[in-house]
């Protein structure tokens, strides 16, 4: 398994997080989600780092596992930092770089959006890596369940959902052996100008592609053959329950949000 990128991944474990509720998961990550942009003070931020990184030591992986499935990630996350620090021209100067200034508001607000976006990243990953994709559809399924009075096609919405997490480190892993294959046929990806390293794409993107449509019509035989019809009378071999373990960490969540609020400025 690459350690390239992490999302879409799913690592088998008997930790606390393997063990919870996956509606349970997806709850708190979506209301995490929410919370962390109310954050505006070293205290709250710091409160949002510490159930962040506890909930990573809590799956069990190992974190420089972790760390290094987010390289990807990591380049936007500091572009984001120096973007701020280029644009933002608001406060005192803090310090100067070859004659450009950077200031105090420019680091505040650099420094913020990119521990949100770095948080956000992480408590995402916890979702993939310690819950199937089959957990994750029925878990989608279960909360969006009321929707089916309306007709709308949950199931199916799941389902698609699932299978594209599930197949973007596949996708990933694809790239690469391509990107491999056309180097060794003296394909330059990173020498030459703007215009020449955009041809050099094409003979990436186009066996790519291929590749992705046979994948799709494979599983969507596979499915066929199996006489998948949709959600519709469809039985579920393990039903999802709340448990103790749930309860303690939506009143461990709850408490976040009481001390996030707590202390904002």
């Amino acid at each position: 398994m690459s350690s390239s990128l992490i999302i879409g991944q799913f690592i088998p474990g008997d930790s606390v997080v393997h063990r919870m509720d996956p509606r349970s998961k997806i709850a708190i990550i979506f209301f995490f989600v929410v919370i962390v942009f109310f954050a505006n003070s070293v205290m709250s931020y710091g409160l949002l780092a510490l159930f962040a990184i506890g909930s990573a030591l809590l799956s069990r992986i190992p974190f420089p596992y972790i760390m290094k499935g987010l390289k990807p990630v990591w380049f936007l996350i500091i572009f984001t930092f120096i973007l701020h620090l280029l644009v933002t021209r608001q406060g005192d100067v803090a310090f100067s770089v070859f004659g450009w200034e950077v200031y105090e508001e420019g680091l505040i607000q650099g420094a913020a959006i990119s521990l949100r976006f770095f948080l956000l990243i992480l408590v995402t990953s916890m979702l993939t890596l310690t819950t199937t994709p089959i957990e994750i559809t029925d878990a989608i399924e279960e909360l969006l369940g009321p929707l089916k009075k309306v007709r709308f096609p949950v199931h199916e919405l799941a389902l698609m959902m699932s299978i594209s997490l599930r197949f973007i480190p596949t996708l990933m892993q694809e790239t690469e052996k391509i990107s491999k294959a056309q180097a060794s046929r003296g394909v330059d990806f990173r020498t030459g100008s703007f215009k020449d390293r955009i041809r050099a794409v094409i003979p990436l993107l186009v066996p790519l592609f291929v590749s992705a449509f046979k994948r799709a019509e494979e599983l969507a035989m596979a499915m066929e053959a199996r006489g998948y019809q949709g959600g519709e009378g469809r039985s579920k071999l393990r039903e999802l329950r709340i448990g103790k373990l749930d309860i303690y960490l939506y009143i461990l969540f709850i408490l976040l949000v009481i001390g996030l609020f707590l202390t904002r400025s």
